[in-house]
């Protein structure tokens, strides 16, 4: 297979100073541009997350621009985050500090481990160790 795996990953909010405020402030990702209110994207280990205004995305792009395709989804998305089965519990208590539910704490058949929680958009996100997926 050519493919080698995830280079981004896509969700939507509409109120970017917030996912900012969660993604940056609480998850601690990295910023690696903001542009206005149409986008933020995240440097998330080898990958970035990319956080899009929904209401931007699907306008058509400037003829002097990068020529991407008009995008966008709504309801709530999913993204799931790599994380070590040794570091679930401080992401579980991190996200509890800062006010955020966690919504649920599954141990899959394999045995892996992974907690669900919401971003301010309603996102399901997801943190969960790579056994879940035969991942090293």
């Amino acid at each position: 297979m050519l493919i080698e795996g995830m280079l981004e990953t896509a969700l939507y909010a509409e109120d970017l100073d917030a996912a900012e405020a969660f993604y940056g402030g609480i998850l601690r990702l990295e910023r690696i541009v903001r542009a206005s209110n149409r986008h933020v994207f995240f440097r998330c280990g080898q990958g970035v997350l990319l956080v899009f205004n929904p209401d931007e995305t699907v306008k058509p792009p400037a003829e002097n621009g990068p020529q991407v395709p008009p995008h966008g989804a709504t309801g709530a998305g999913h993204a799931c985050f790599r994380v070590a089965r040794s570091n679930l519990d401080a992401v579980a208590d991190t996200l509890k500090k800062a006010g955020v539910a966690i919504e649920s704490d599954v141990i899959w058949p394999n045995g892996a481990r992974s907690i669900y929680f919401r971003d301010p958009a309603g996102n399901s996100l997801e943190c969960a160790e790579p056994g879940l997926w035969s991942i090293g």
